[in-house]
């Protein structure tokens, strides 16, 4: 453990740290959390990072302890197994939520989940190295390579999509397709980048979708619980209560 004025753990990431640069201090698959103080309780606290929408970053930022590391560059599964991670060192594992039946809406039952049970998910037969995947789309016949979104691109997607929406539109998935995909047939110029995730085909946009959902590295937040006399599947929610529990 590093010499910090407060307890840390190092705790391991879903990617195995394949997908960063071999000089990347988290190239071995694990990074070094402190423990939660009034200082990060204060940053939870701040009406003006809620409002901005930068809570949960501003508060990774301050625990994550690993130089030269910040949430930003992290990919996303990563980003979520340290959020679980830094939520089980401030309160514990216990969560308890109110979860909705899935097969029925009007059914609701309080549950306290473990999160320390939450598995990583098992990282699929590809090569992970640089963060770059090939992929050939179905009925296009495109041969392109993309890469898995970190923190630094949700937060210029988050601001692309608001930037659309001033304007009446929606264009979600073509901007995450834009900043997702690196190379289309060998040509990685941004503007063909651009015309091609605005014009791809919706079977192959679905399909590469769903590719990149299951190679990606992540923390299956599912669990099965009991509603109603039966047993459902669900997605632990992530509700005001994870870091904010009631009784603070």
């Amino acid at each position: 453990m590093s010499e910090h004025k407060f307890p840390t753990e190092v705790i391991d990431l879903p990617s195995q740290g394949k997908v960063y640069p071999k000089d990347s201090p988290i190239a071995e698959g694990k990074i070094e959390l402190k423990y939660m103080t009034t200082r990060e309780e204060d940053i939870l606290m701040s009406q003006n990072l809620i409002k901005k929408g930068v809570v949960i970053d501003k508060l990774l930022d301050s625990l994550i302890v690993t130089k030269g590391v910040k949430q930003a560059d992290l990919i996303l599964g990563d980003k979520n197994a340290v959020l679980v991670a830094a939520r089980i060192l401030a309160y514990g594992p216990e969560y308890s939520v109110e979860v909705t039946n899935p097969n029925d809406v009007e059914q609701k039952v309080q549950h306290t989940f473990d999160l320390s049970k939450c598995p990583f998910k098992e990282l699929s037969d590809v090569d992970y190295s640089d963060n770059s995947f090939d992929y050939t789309t179905e009925i296009g016949k495109n041969k392109i390579k993309f890469k898995l979104l970190t923190g630094a691109d949700e937060a210029l997607i988050e601001k692309d999509l608001k930037q659309s929406a001033k304007y009446g539109y929606n264009s979600e998935i073509s901007t995450r397709l834009r900043y997702t995909v690196t190379e289309v047939d060998g040509d990685s110029k941004p503007e063909t980048i651009t015309s091609f995730t605005q014009n791809m085909l919706a079977r192959d946009s679905v399909a590469l979708r769903n590719y990149i959902k299951n190679i990606s590295p992540d923390i299956d937040m599912t669990s099965e619980i009991e509603i109603g006399g039966e047993t459902v599947s669900v997605s632990i929610p992530l509700s005001v209560e994870f870091f904010w529990p009631q009784s603070i």
